[in-house]
């Protein structure tokens, strides 16, 4: 794995829902480039511990990085202004392994919604699953509506169909070759349950609390089985992306 520590120039900023931010940076995506599913670690002034930020879109020259404001962290980087320089340390983690001549149905649940963009773009003519608790939190559908057929629902029906991802995936799940996701544990748990009933391969984004995130240090530890053994990986280093069928859920 090739990442780097770099000084990046901040081009945009701006909120795009409640709470929900666009970051944009400079970014030489054929000097090291970012592969659909990784992460950028961002240094927050103030703070020791950086903030891992999945990687929204790395085309061109722009590395995008789409975040929630969660707390006195996020907070900060949402204040941060055009022209000033981001502490990136990126690109990190195993992402999603795409090819050509399949058809994947992308599913990306709240702030799990941006780095199923990327991902898109990466895709031939995916299906695309999104899920928010109401409108106030969603995004990115025109940019994902340029990518392939969108779906859209929320818990409360106020935007898109009323109802959980997985109710749309059970829908179409027959059309498609593989499944990509990301998003809270419980929604991840419920696809992996619904792609194993149908026998349909899936690929999950994890979601964990990070350190280092270079596998340095064990906040990020998740349950994998492997070899018909349990064991210990990092979800930074190993993942985030892991096939659903290895992956432990507690509880």
């Amino acid at each position: 794995m090739k990442y780097d520590v770099r000084q990046l120039p901040l081009i945009s900023n701006e909120e795009i829902a409640q709470g929900i931010f666009d970051m944009r940076l400079e970014y030489r995506q054929d000097d090291l480039p970012v592969m659909c599913g990784q992460f950028a670690h961002v240094y927050v002034p103030g703070k020791t511990l950086r903030r891992p930020i999945s990687v929204c879109d790395a085309t061109g020259e722009v590395l995008r990085l789409v975040y929630q404001v969660k707390g006195e962290g996020t907070k900060i980087m949402s204040q941060m202004k055009p022209g000033s320089a981001v502490d990136v340390l990126v690109p990190l983690g195993n992402g999603f392994k795409v090819g050509k001549g399949k058809k994947y149905c992308l599913i990306g649940g709240g702030i799990g919604v941006p780095p199923m963009l990327y991902t898109a773009k990466n895709c031939d003519d995916p299906l695309i699953i999104t899920g928010f608790r109401n409108e106030s939190l969603v995004i990115l559908q025109d940019d994902l509506k340029q990518a392939g057929e969108t779906l859209l629902c929320t818990d409360d029906g106020s935007a898109g169909e009323k109802g959980f991802v997985t109710d749309l995936l059970r829908r179409r799940i027959g059309e498609v070759d593989e499944v990509l996701a990301c998003g809270p544990a419980p929604m991840l748990r419920a696809i992996a349950g619904v792609c194993a009933e149908f026998k349909k391969p899936c690929q999950i984004s994890l979601e964990e609390r990070m350190g280092c995130g270079v596998g340095a240090c064990l906040v990020c530890a998740v349950k994998i089985k492997k070899d018909g053994e349990t064991v210990m990986q990092h979800v930074c280093k190993n993942g985030p992306v892991f096939n659903a069928e290895e992956v432990v859920f507690d509880g």
